[in-house]
Order: structure tokens, then C-alpha cells, then sequence
């Protein structure tokens, strides 16, 4: 137990300076990591492209032609579908006023017209009152908006790289470890594979997630409803409060739209999403695909939000199952090759996968009749 000890303290503070330099580093190691993801998830199709005879630059060029592609496909329907709605949102919203102002003067209340004045001239005063800190909060998000469009570029400009010169980069990172190097590069691939199946299962959770809440947004007539359903689906990268942070502005809009009893039905729509995300497709789906069991999914997520917050739970799973996979891997020593047998000739000077000189002709000697 004290051999145990010591090296657990040595891992354990190794461990927490690591944790340290890439805090300190995160306007670098965060769009590292995403891009690591973006790779894992767009590689596949550069492959293919890859293997129908296209050059290195020219298949990672069409695949990120081809991603750009959708996502200002998306953002151009999604932009003409709130332009086309917006307006009847707010008529919407000004019915669902009105009604709320009636239902508080006449409703079981019985609040007085003098009362809501005082209510909404509180409310503006608080505000008021508060303009200092909204307007520090403004700048504070302006230099947040540039520093995200400086991590935008970076995170396109390693994406780019990872999917055109990925196994270059693999391999020139390989010799560092000297006869290491065997064990590192089984890890690494290890390593990858569980990435891999780890985006293609998110990416179809958040698609179910997209897809169930479109149809309910559809199906109550929210306006808006296809870019609240993409809102969704790309909350849904992030585990647990992902959909309660979309699925609260939906709510918002759903009430604004339909009134109070719609965005009820919504909400109890949401819990279910989000009890089914729990529960079952980030077990199941995710789970299964970095073979997890769902137990373990579901303590990691907790574990990496109590720890690093929204983005703690966003990469808990992913690294858990990075490391899991990997450290076998690294601590596998592959099986020896069976020596020769005794009576077995050289290895031929041709080398393998060549025949020896004269094979295949008859080399006996000659027996007289």
C-alpha cells in the first residue's frame, strides 16, 4: 500500500500541473480539442475521397467545402424561416400580453391597473439602476465575441491540417518515443477509434434530440420552430444542460407564442427529452459505442460538471473513454514471434513475399535406372 501511495501522490500531482497548463493555455487547447472532434467526425469522408483516387488536398478541400456547405445551408433556411415568422411572433406575443394583463385584473388576482404600473415602472427602474453593470457586461461579451472568432480561424486552421497531413503528424509525434514508439502508436490508434464512435454516437443522439422537439414546436404551431429544433441539436453536444439551456428559450417562445398552458406541455416534453437523454441514449447509444457500461456514463457527466462545469461535462465522457481505451494498450506487450524450427532453412535472400531462386523446379538428384 505505501508503493501504491507514493506513486498515486506523483500521478496525482503530475496530474493537477497538467490540468493547470492547459487551463492556462485554453484559448489554444480548446480549439485543439474541438478540432480533434470536428476531425474524428469529418474524417471518414476524406478517407473515401482519399481511396477514389483523389489527392490529400483535394479530399480534405471538398470535405470541408462540403461541412461549410451545410451549415450555411442551414443557417439560409433558417434565416428566411425567421424572417418569414418573426413578425407573426410578435403579434403572438403581444396577444399572449394583453391576455396575461387580463387574466391579472381579472383573473382570481384581481390586481389593480394602477399596480401593474407600479410593477413595470419597478421593473425599469431596476434596470436603471443596474445600466452600469449591463453596459461592462456588453463589452466584456464584445471581447468574448472576438476572442471566439480568433478561436473560429484557429479551430478551421487545425482541422484543415489534422484531416490533409493527420498520419504525417502521427508519425513525425511517434519518434519521440524512441522504442517506445510501438506501444504509443497501438494506444493512439485505440485512442482514435473510441473518439470516432464517441462523435457519430453524440451526433445521433443530438439528431434524435433535433428531430422529437422540431415535430412537438411544429405540432403546437410555435413559430420558429425549425431554428429552435437546430438550436437543440447542437445544444445537445453538451451532455445533460445542453437541452435545458435551448429548451429554455424555446419555452420562452412557446409561452410568448401559445400562452401558458403550450409551454407547460413543452416542458414536460423537454423532461422527458432530458430523462431519456440520461437514462437512455447516452447510455445506450453513447455508452455502447465507446463501450461503456451506462452506470459509468452517467458518473462521469456528473463528475466532469461538478468538476469543470458545462465544458467539464462536454469532454468528460470523450477523455474517460480516450484513456480507458488507450492505457491497455500502452501496458500490452504484443505475443513473440515462434522461433524457427531447427530444420528450416534460411530465410531465402529475396526477403518475404519472394520465392527462392529455382522454386518450384525439381532439385533431387537424378536416379539412374
Amino acid at each position: 500500500m505505501a508503493a501504491w501511495s507514493w506513486r498515486l501522490i506523483v500521478t496525482g500531482v503530475v496530474f493537477y500541473f497538467f490540468v493547470q497548463i492547459i487551463v492556462r493555455l485554453s484559448f489554444v487547447a480548446l480549439p485543439v480539442a474541438i478540432a480533434l472532434l470536428l476531425t474524428a467526425l469529418l474524417f471518414p469522408l476524406t478517407e473515401r475521397l482519399r481511396r477514389a483516387g483523389l489527392r490529400s488536398i483535394w479530399a480534405t478541400w471538398i470535405t470541408m467545402l462540403l461541412a461549410f456547405a451545410v451549415i450555411v445551408g442551414l443557417g439560409f433556411i433558417i434565416g428566411l424561416r425567421a424572417n418569414d415568422e418573426f413578425p407573426r411572433l410578435l403579434d403572438q406575443v403581444q396577444q399572449t400580453a394583453r391576455d396575461a394583463q387580463n387574466w391579472l385584473l381579472k383573473g382570481p388576482l384581481h390586481l389593480k391597473e394602477a399596480q401593474l404600473t407600479d410593477m413595470v415602472n419597478e421593473i425599469i427602474r431596476q434596470a436603471n439602476a443596474q445600466r452600469s453593470a449591463i453596459t461592462s457586461t456588453i463589452l466584456s461579451t464584445a471581447a468574448v465575441f472576438v476572442e471566439v472568432l480568433t478561436s473560429i480561424v484557429l479551430l478551421l486552421f487545425i482541422t484543415f491540417f489534422l484531416l490533409k497531413d493527420g498520419g504525417q503528424i502521427w508519425s513525425w509525434f511517434l519518434r519521440a518515443f524512441g522504442s517506445a514508439a510501438p506501444r504509443v502508436d497501438r494506444a493512439g490508434r485505440a485512442a482514435w477509434h473510441t473518439l470516432s464512435q464517441y462523435i457519430h454516437g453524440t451526433v445521433i443522439v443530438a439528431a434524435i434530440h433535433g428531430v422529437v422537439i422540431g415535430v412537438v414546436l411544429f405540432g403546437m404551431g410555435v413559430p420558429l420552430w425549425a431554428p429552435l429544433a437546430v438550436l437543440i441539436f447542437m445544444a445537445s453536444f453538451i451532455p445533460i444542460v445542453g437541452i435545458f439551456f435551448a429548451g429554455g428559450l424555446a419555452t420562452l417562445v412557446t409561452l410568448g407564442a401559445k400562452g401558458p398552458v403550450f409551454a407547460l406541455v413543452f416542458i414536460g416534453v423537454l423532461v422527458v427529452e432530458q430523462q431519456l437523454e440520461n437514462h437512455v441514449l447516452q447510455p445506450l447509444i453513447v455508452g455502447r459505442a465507446v463501450k461503456f457500461h451506462p452506470l459509468a456514463i452517467i458518473l462521469v457527466l456528473a463528475i466532469g460538471g461538478i468538476l469543470g462545469g458545462i465544458a467539464g461535462a462536454a469532454i468528460a465522457v470523450p477523455v474517460v473513454a480516450v484513456i480507458y481505451r488507450a492505457l491497455p494498450e500502452l501496458r500490452r506487450t504484443p505475443p513473440a514471434l515462434p522461433p524457427a524450427a531447427h530444420h528450416e532453412p534460411p530465410a531465402p535472400p529475396g526477403g518475404p513475399g519472394e520465392p527462392a531462386p529455382g522454386a518450384g523446379e525439381d532439385v533431387s538428384p537424378q536416379r539412374n535406372g
